[in-house]
């Protein structure tokens, strides 16, 4: 077989088809790298916007100011003839943190009208007729009334009933959406069924059971009384 020698033709063809496998070669090399760039900056972002999405998850589930529990306002008012109810009503407001206010008559009452043994003291004709109850007050609704959740309401126990001046404050306030919890002092009688007729006096709210306390309740009378309702 003859030996074929190459010429210069030969070797300028086979330096042209060499230069451009380099290129191609080089063209397919960028290419490869472009698209491994490409889909590497792909996850990368791909992860980015998982990390995102699962720190935003988390900052949901355990936000970095948890809420804050719900506490209502508290009202202890009272009325008070000799200031015995008034007493406990501190306490009370010092136990709870709540606000005092106090209902008074427009017309007080002198020390010979609460003389229940006087037949014709003040207190004394009251009683026997209903239609002097109705005791004008110098103020009805305590300022802010409407944000008050929880209202304790106090009087002192005149002949088995709660003393008549505090049935207007009952009867013109309205107890809606409010835990209404009636307190009373007295010598020796019972809280009998104030807190019934208090509760249809004011026709709303909801009226707990309530407490009776002695003129001068011990220490920590008051305050365990307090703590065991439970309030908000």
């Amino acid at each position: 077989m003859a030996k074929r020698i190459c010429t210069r033709r030969d070797y300028l063809k086979m330096g042209a088809v060499a230069s451009a496998a380099l290129v191609a070669g080089g063209a397919f090399s960028a290419c490869s790298s472009s698209a491994a760039n490409t889909q590497s900056a792909a996850e990368e972002q791909s992860e980015g916007q998982e990390g995102s999405a699962s720190s935003e998850a988390t900052a949901q589930q355990d936000p970095a100011t948890p809420p804050q529990p719900v506490s209502g306002k508290v009202l202890v008012a009272y009325y008070s003839a000799q200031g015995h109810t008034r007493a406990v009503a501190e306490r009370i407001a010092a136990q709870t943190g709540g606000d005092l206010f106090e209902i008074v008559p427009t017309q007080p009452y002198s020390d010979a009208d609460l003389n229940w043994r006087d037949e014709d003291s003040r207190v004394s004709r009251e009683h026997d007729d209903q239609s002097l109850r109705d005791i004008a007050l110098a103020q009805i609704t305590p300022a802010g009334f409407e944000e008050y959740e929880t209202v304790f309401v106090g009087y002192p126990i005149w002949w088995q009933m709660a003393a008549w001046p505090v049935n207007r404050f009952v009867s013109e306030n309205s107890f809606v959406r409010k835990t209404v919890v009636p307190f009373c002092t007295s010598q020796s009688s019972s809280m009998g069924s104030t807190r019934q007729t208090l509760e249809q006096l004011a026709g709303s709210g909801e009226w707990l059971d309530g407490q009776r306390f002695g003129e001068s309740p011990q220490d920590g009378v008051v305050e365990e009384w307090v703590d065991a309702l439970s309030l908000p």
